[in-house]
């Protein structure tokens, strides 16, 4: 490299430890996602890999602060503008890992939405690998965020099959609750759906949502789980969407599942 590209390199990493007032924006990594242009962690490698500038100077701090209302994000030359809100609904197949990028190459819920020619969107919440159903993506991590705050208390409503014959004194004891790895876990209401001859399906509400919940309850209880299906969140039911197959929320339904202010 020569003396005027040396120059140019120290001046880059000089202006990228300039100190910066508390309270500016968010960092350049959440701002990308925010925008909708892609996962956090996906900004996080952009940035580090030197192709993101912010008003025409190369940073590579996933944390540098920006505003998106003052500050220009570029990525490869290119202006970033931030996306139309987008709010989707999925029936979540089996199998599939629910997050935007997997490190271990695992197919993901992003598969359903592939040419699609939707903006960048990320799951809200999640869905183990082994459970379906009903789950929400969307673009506007605010959103996302309310809806998915232990202070919002959101119904979840799960069918769920289970390796036993259920009676109502199994439901009253999953509803009650018990300890799981340090855990107390319970649901907020439980009811027998149909029993066969050697499992059944249950209905089990949670207004929380710890890892693997309902798996880990029934574990504790002695109750194996054969099947796992989310068909409602709050006042929005799954209904007869396909499985592997979304749609759009109606502005209804968003409204619906914002938390009640007070």
């Amino acid at each position: 490299m020569g003396i005027e590209g040396q120059r140019r390199r120290i001046n880059w990493r000089a202006r990228e430890r300039v100190p910066q007032p508390a309270g500016h924006g968010s960092g350049l990594a959440r701002a990308l996602s925010k925008l909708g242009f892609c996962s956090r962690s996906q900004a996080g490698e952009l940035i580090e890999a030197g192709r993101v500038r912010v008003n025409g100077v190369l940073r590579r701090e996933p944390q540098w602060r920006v505003n998106l209302q003052r500050d220009r994000i570029e990525v490869d030359g290119q202006g970033i503008r931030e996306e139309a809100k987008v709010y989707l609904m999925l029936n979540k197949p089996r199998g599939l890992v629910t997050t935007a990028a997997d490190e271990h190459g695992r197919d993901t819920v992003l598969e359903c939405l592939a040419g699609k020619g939707l903006p960048f969107v990320a799951p809200v919440g999640r869905l183990d690998k082994a459970s379906e159903g009903l789950l929400f993506l969307t673009n506007d991590t605010a959103w996302a965020a309310r809806i998915t705050a232990p202070e919002s208390h959101l119904d979840k409503t799960y069918h769920v099959q289970v390796d036993c014959v259920a009676d109502e004194e199994l439901a009253k004891r999953i509803q009650a609750g018990t300890d799981s790895e340090g855990d107390f876990l319970a649901a907020k209401r439980v009811r027998v759906l149909r029993e066969g001859t050697r499992n059944s399906w249950l209905e089990i509400v949670l207004d929380e949502g710890r890892n693997r919940h309902i798996r880990r309850l029934l574990a504790a209880l002695g109750v194996g789980v054969r099947r796992l299906v989310r068909v409602a969140v709050g006042p929005v039911p799954l209904g007869n969407l396909p499985k592997g197959e979304f749609r759009r929320l109606t502005r209804e339904e968003v409204n619906g599942l914002r938390p009640q202010e007070g």
